[in-house]
């Protein structure tokens, strides 16, 4: 059973992952969409070997890159997976449900993405991660153009469904590299952060440390992986601090020409 579905994935320099995250997809979606935006590894011939249909596009921006990749989709539902991350066969069979008796009527399907942790395969018992609407039909709704924090634009009164089985997200390959990350993604997008006043910098510095460990300790559940889901609270929260740090520190130094 082939599904009706426009699988978009963008990416850069992602040959460690991309193949798996095909291979999840591969042979019962319709199509596979890959968008690269300069990859310098083999990301492109990897996802060309597996079939996908593959396209450059220089990199714009998240939101951008995946309005560019939504254009390239045949399919009227769109399905967005990142280079990152991997359908479980659980959602597999979620999906193919749904569509055993035709396409369901046009809406939009919010799904959970759960954390997988370095050396794992699946992701840590009742998990409490992301869950965004990945899975959408072209006529409800797109991406909106935004450097960062992209996130589909539904129109107004459309449905939003819920899917149980989750999409597993193998965001850090080891500790190493999601140190290496933190310090990349802490840098980002911190111009208009610093626009605010140096007081609510600081008291954010102050507090905002703990305060993130708790949430994703606590409130997201990573308090049930272990050592592991310690380490990975603390690193989330490290990452948010030095965005602040950063930002403050932009301030101080425009102040003070």
């Amino acid at each position: 059973m082939t599904l009706p579905i426009s699988v978009f994935i963008i990416t850069r320099n992602e040959q460690a992952r991309i193949g798996k995250t095909i291979e999840a997809v591969r042979g019962w979606v319709t199509e596979v969409i890959v968008v690269d935006s300069g990859s310098i590894d083999d990301t492109v011939s990897i996802a060309k070997a597996l079939g996908a249909k593959t396209f450059h596009h220089d990199w714009a921006g998240y939101g951008a890159q995946k309005r560019f990749a939504e254009d390239q989709c045949s399919c009227n539902w769109w399905f967005n997976v990142d280079a990152d991350e991997v359908v479980t066969a659980q959602l597999r069979s979620e999906l193919e449900s749904l569509f055993r008796d035709g396409d369901p009527a046009p809406c939009a399907f919010k799904i959970r993405i759960p954390y997988v942790y370095p050396g794992e395969e699946t992701p840590r018992r009742w998990f409490q991660d992301y869950n965004v609407e990945r899975l959408y039909h072209r006529s409800v709704g797109r991406y909106r153009d935004h450097p960062v924090y992209d996130r589909v634009v539904l129109e107004e009164g459309v449905r939003v469904r819920q899917l149980t089985a989750p999409l597993a997200h193998f965001a850090v390959l080891d500790w190493s590299s999601m140190m290496a990350k933190a310090n990349a993604n802490s840098g980002s997008n911190i111009e208009k952060l610093a626009l605010k006043p140096i007081w609510q910098l600081k008291l954010r510095l102050l507090f905002g440390f703990p305060l993130n460990f708790i949430r994703n300790y606590v409130f997201r559940a990573h308090i049930l992986g272990g050592s592991k889901g310690f380490i990975f609270a603390l690193n989330t929260a490290y990452t948010r601090t030095m965005r602040i740090a950063k930002a403050l520190e932009l301030k101080q130094n425009r102040d003070a020409r």
